[in-house]
């Protein structure tokens, strides 16, 4: 493995602007087809991180709990979906359910999830560096490369490929 997780974190903000201007390239023809070498990428991102050392999206942002994720988290914890909500969740101001503290309650010590199985879908797909949507939302790539490392690596090898 190359450098690039080496304070990852200091260069991704170091990078902030640059970063900004690669992934806004990609929504042109240039980053056209490039969603086809993100899961390569994505299993060689965590081929060298390991989550359950960093914890960056547990501990700084909140998934959206949808309807389906409330119902799902609430029966895993023996709860009813109301008293879930209200002891966990609050409405943002896009009218989405987050937790309301940071880090997410349910990360233990440990950086276990100790609703892991049930936990919801944002958290499931999360870092998207597999999926398109790395791509088709930039704005949330580049928050997101501040916060995970497999983010940061996969944009640092894609431009290795998109010149």
């Amino acid at each position: 493995m190359d450098d690039i997780l080496t304070n990852w974190k200091e260069k991704a903000i170091e990078q902030q602007k640059a970063n900004k201007q690669f992934l806004q390239k990609l929504q042109t023809k240039k980053g056209r087809g490039v969603e086809k070498k993100l899961p390569d990428l994505h299993d060689e991102a965590f081929s060298h991180i390991d989550c359950l050392q960093c914890a960056g999206c547990c501990k700084t942002i909140s998934p959206r709990f949808k309807a389906p994720d409330i119902k799902r988290a609430a029966k895993y914890v023996g709860m009813k979906e109301t008293a879930f909500i209200d002891t966990y969740l609050r409405m943002d101001e896009d009218g989405d359910y987050v937790v309301t503290t940071a880090p997410c309650p349910f990360l233990d010590a440990e950086n276990y999830c100790s609703i892991y199985d049930a936990r919801p879908g944002d958290c499931q797909n999360y870092p998207y560096t597999d999926s398109y949507d790395f791509v088709k939302r930039p704005n949330i790539t580049f928050l997101n490369s501040t916060i995970c490392p497999a983010v940061f690596y996969v944009l640092e090898k894609l431009k290795d490929i998109v010149k």
